[in-house]
């Protein structure tokens, strides 16, 4: 038995060899963007809200994000590189290697993970598709856009949506695809389209660089799906769990009342959840390549997933959107983590 068995034994862990190859080369990203000493984040090239520059520095929600996994890593949110792309190139960009990270207002699907070999690491805005129209034109709902001319960003999912819903709605329509978003609005500026469909949360930004801004108003109704969250490449297991983990610390962090202003006392807390948490309590940070009070940091530098979303895109922002579906779960919306444990 022992001959007619072990053989079989040895080829099956010779199959097997190539599968644990990749444990020591997931961890590569993270061991490259602790040599290089800065994370290399890919953004939008000018999304108020999300992705914008304001002098020298970005700032944004997405941005954000970045500041939060180099906090994570360095406990130092200032050490990432942002590289504004498109949205036609920001795909090839991370499965080329030129960035680290993708945090762009990107819809997650099926299609893009396979056709990119990316991976998805969580949902950190859950947005749908929208139209934004002249109010003159006396539209209450995307049924009544028969016969328009609708400007769409080439390359987005947006773009696909349109045929699909006006064809199943009988109506009349015609796409103007553009490579930029300045190029649509330029052409909606001209008359040259009479409807800007994208996410409900671009439109919102969109709206802000009109120079009437309040005659144009973004309809009620979605008609998609968008969630939206980080990239990264699938052959690093490691270093998406990392960037999941991350995202998943800010929305624990806001559920668990834990703030900037306060998390200097997670630490001293008797809850057993605050203290895995803020990594008094087990290795969790260690297992991720981590400190184990990373949590904390990048906490008192980034603040949490309320903070993150308030400053960049709430009520009290330019954009003026509300939490909506990204609210807290246990506040109404479905904005969920798994437990930090």
């Amino acid at each position: 038995m022992k001959k007619v068995f072990a053989p079989l034994l040895a080829v099956t862990l010779s199959a097997l060899a190539p599968l644990a190859a990749p444990s020591g080369a997931a961890a590569a990203t993270l061991d490259e963007v602790k040599e290089r000493g800065r994370l290399v984040c890919g953004v939008n090239e000018n999304l108020p809200g999300f992705a914008a520059r304001n002098g020298e520095a970005w700032q944004g929600f997405d941005v954000d994000f970045c500041r939060a996994v180099a906090a994570a890593i360095f406990a130092d949110d200032t050490r990432v590189d942002y590289v504004p792309l498109s949205a036609e190139t920001r795909f090839a960009a991370l499965a080329e290697g030129k960035i680290d990270l993708l945090s762009r207002n990107s819809t997650w699907t099926l299609g893009r993970e396979l056709q990119f070999g990316l991976t998805f690491a969580a949902v950190s805005y859950y947005d749908g598709q929208g139209f934004m129209v002249p109010r003159a034109m006396n539209v209450v709902s995307s049924l009544d856009l028969t016969g328009s001319k609708v400007c769409v960003l080439t390359g987005t999912t947006s773009e696909a949506n349109i045929p699909d819903y006006f064809n199943a709605n009988n109506m009349d329509f015609e796409i103007v695809a553009l490579g930029s978003a300045a190029d649509i609005l330029a052409a909606y500026a001209e008359g040259k389209c009479n409807v800007v469909t994208s996410d409900v949360s671009q439109l919102y930004a969109w709206r802000l660089q009109l120079a009437d801004t309040d005659e144009h108003i973004i309809l009620p109704d979605t008609i998609s799906k968008e969630p939206l969250g980080p990239v990264v490449r699938k052959d690093d297991v490691d270093w998406a769990t990392l960037v999941r983990w991350v995202l998943f610390a800010l929305v624990n962090a806001e559920e668990m009342g834990i703030t900037s202003a306060n998390v200097g006392e997670a630490s001293a807390s008797e809850k057993p959840d605050v203290r895995r948490f803020a990594g008094v309590d087990g290795n969790l940070g260690a297992d991720l390549g981590l400190a184990n009070d990373w949590t904390v940091k990048t906490i008192e530098l980034v603040g949490n997933y309320g903070e993150m979303f308030d400053r960049n895109l709430g009520e009290a922002s330019p954009l003026g959107i509300a939490r909506g579906l990204n609210q807290l779960w246990n506040l109404g919306g479905i904005l969920y983590a798994p437990p930090y444990r």
